[in-house]
């Protein structure tokens, strides 16, 4: 196993600890300079290792005090979404390894169970961890474990998902051994919104509530109080805390849990002694620590959306180190950003919806100069979908802007909110196909094929620039549900502000001729095509390339001519190739009796795990050189 340089000069508490068990060997005075040396290292890593940076500095203090106190992993700690985890990844055997976060054949950049038994769950999306571990306390239970701890730690705006509160709901009606503990740092990836988080906000901040509070916690730290009387005082607490602010329970005891906080989460030895406190209170319990996004890294706290996963920046100052060169092709969503401003001045019916990713998607372009036409729903993609229906119900066009791999989460409002009721809502579908070092969790392969079944939909993915903003003009002129997937990144095409035109429903275009085979994509791999046809075009190779621009209605005519024409029909997609454009393909050669053979490249039926988009296009053989080898390939047989 490697060793980390100087690892005991600059850490020399960090380089004791390997897995919990270590970190349990400390006195509690100790564990603050083992949260200051594991932020420290999480800094220095990430900087020239891009990742998650701001959710998990803000979280250093909290994975400490959790592994000090709990039997991890015994105890199940469940961390939701997952990007607050690299602490936790570093205290369990993944120090050492950590250089290869997010890279290929690396470590994940989520907790995976797979990969250490310290990662009770996997997790990537929101509001899941609540619902997980209350199914393994239920599962304890059935068991006869009266003693194993759960612990669900909710945050980073997650608390805004629909899914946390069934499982709140639910948990309090089984009275498991489940603890939940809200880490509010008021911040998603962009601001939190909603009623949730001002309560939170106004709980936090009430100067009597603190006051009330910080005596009686006080009082349960001094060391001549007995423990026997631990509850009976948390009662105490919990009856003040009733008469002096609301006439009814505060929001989580009206929905089962017994409620704890606010505390800072930045006091870990504090933490430790609540944490300890708690594991001794059986049945539902949620814990409200306060903590700062971006914690120890100035730059991060003053602005937490950008920090929110920084790329590579300078570990002393902060400063992050922009691509020059790379800065002169625009994003795929800068140009929807600026094109819905214009289509927005031309209409004053169009709105944006975004669950919670304004920035990422670049909604907040027309939020600044409209506000009052963007709305930012949290992270709540079933209600972003059915708000969006609403709307359009109301003669509104809603440009649904949500990530592919967060628009599996509201499938079926899409199908029966939206198409049953053919309203016109309008899907941007954002980093669909491979994104890079993320992984399976938040790879987009899946929405062409589930857009594809679902009746009345139009499916479409542009190959450039003006076809992303022709699509979204072309959308507004029609009464029907309309979904364009664009991918992450940049365009490749400096050029981006080109005049709109309507483009024909379900018409794609033949880019070359040629009499070998032909090759029939949609969507920007189209591009990738193209650089492997002219690689081998001096080979005497003549292939026939169709971009189909429309999945769903598909070109017809265009794949007529396709089969007529050659015998041997190749299909690229950036998705998985069940049940999208290959499918779409040889379900249109059965139909219509065609003797044509077929190939299908596009993601297999597997989850790609993590690395740069160019190292997973080549694992899946979708980049130029793969589609040069699978056309010489097919060619032979």
């Amino acid at each position: 196993m490697k060793e980390i340089r100087n690892e005991r000069t600059l850490y020399p508490y960090l380089s004791l600890i390997e897995y919990p068990r270590d970190l349990r060997k400390l006195l509690p005075e100790q564990l603050p300079k083992v949260a200051d040396e594991l932020r420290d290292f999480i800094i220095s890593e990430t900087s020239h290792n891009p990742g998650h940076l701001g959710a998990s500095l803000g979280t250093v203090e909290l994975t400490v005090a959790l592994h000090y106190v709990f039997n991890t992993p015994e105890d199940k700690l469940i961390w939701d979404v997952g990007h607050q985890a690299y602490g936790h990844k570093i205290l369990t055997g993944r120090k050492l390894e950590f250089d290869t976060n997010r890279k290929y054949n690396g470590i994940s950049g989520f907790p995976k169970m797979s990969e250490s038994n310290y990662d009770a769950f996997g997790t990537g999306h929101s509001s899941t961890s609540i619902s997980a571990a209350l199914g393994m306390a239920i599962a304890a239970k059935l068991d006869g474990n009266e003693t194993r701890q759960h612990i669900a730690v909710i945050g980073d705006g997650s608390m805004t998902g629909g899914e946390a509160f069934e499982g709140l709901n639910h948990a309090a009606a089984t009275n498991a051994n489940i603890l939940v503990i809200l880490n509010d740092n008021g911040i998603a990836i962009d601001a939190a919104t909603g009623g949730l988080h001002s309560y939170l906000t106004d709980m936090a901040t009430s100067r009597a509530y603190n006051k009330l509070k910080n005596r009686i916690w006080a009082f349960l730290s001094n060391e001549k109080t007995p423990r026997t009387h631990t509850r009976n005082l948390f009662q105490k607490l919990k009856n003040s805390l009733k008469i002096f602010f609301s006439p009814q329970t505060t929001l989580f005891e009206s929905l089962g849990f017994r409620y704890f906080g606010p505390v800072d989460g930045h006091n870990v030895e504090r933490l430790v002694k609540i944490l300890a406190d708690l594991k001794n209170i059986p049945g539902p319990k949620l814990l409200h620590v306060v903590t700062v996004k971006g914690k120890g890294l100035k730059p991060a706290e003053e602005n937490q959306t950008k920090y929110h996963a920084p790329g590579v920046f300078d570990s002393q100052t902060g400063e992050i180190i922009e691509d020059e060169e790379a800065k002169k092709f625009p994003k795929f969503q800068e140009i929807f950003g600026h094109t819905i401003i214009e289509l927005a001045e031309k209409n004053d019916k169009v709105v944006g919806v975004s669950p919670a990713m304004l920035s990422g998607c670049s909604l907040d372009m027309l939020q600044k100069k409209m506000p009052e036409r963007v709305f930012d729903v949290g992270i709540a993609e079933q209600h972003a979908v059915t708000f969006s229906a609403g709307l359009a119900a109301e003669g509104y066009r809603p440009f649904c802007n949500i990530y592919s791999t967060f628009l599996q989460r509201a499938y079926d409002q899409i199908i029966h909110d939206v198409a049953l009721n053919n309203l016109p809502v309008i899907f941007c579908i954002d980093r669909g196909g491979l994104v890079g070092e993320d992984g399976a969790t938040h790879h987009g392969i899946f929405d062409l094929a589930f857009m594809r079944t679902v009746p009345g939909m139009v499916v479409t993915a542009p190959m450039s620039n003006s076809h992303l903003r022709n699509l979204m003009y072309t959308a507004l002129s029609q009464q029907a549900p309309f979904s364009i997937r664009y991918p992450r990144g940049r365009s490749g095409e400096i050029v981006w502000k080109t005049p709109l035109k309507k483009m024909p429903i379900g018409k794609g275009r033949k880019l070359l001729s040629g009499l070998d085979l032909a090759i029939i994509s949609i969507g920007y791999i189209g591009n990738n095509v193209m650089k492997a046809i002219r690689s081998i075009q001096n080979e005497g190779i003549s292939v026939s390339v169709y971009d189909m621009i429309f999945l769903k209605p598909i070109d017809e005519d265009l794949l007529h001519d396709a089969c007529e024409h050659h015998s041997k029909i190749i299909t690229i997609e950036d998705g998985t190739v069940i049940g999208g454009l290959g499918d779409a393909v040889a379900d249109f050669i059965t139909e219509n009796n065609y003797q044509v053979e077929l190939m299908k490249l596009g993601i297999d039926d597997y989850f790609v795990e993590q690395g740069t988009i160019a190292e997973l296009q080549r694992e899946c053989g979708i980049n130029p050189p793969g589609i040069v080898k699978a056309v010489k390939q097919f060619m032979r047989e």
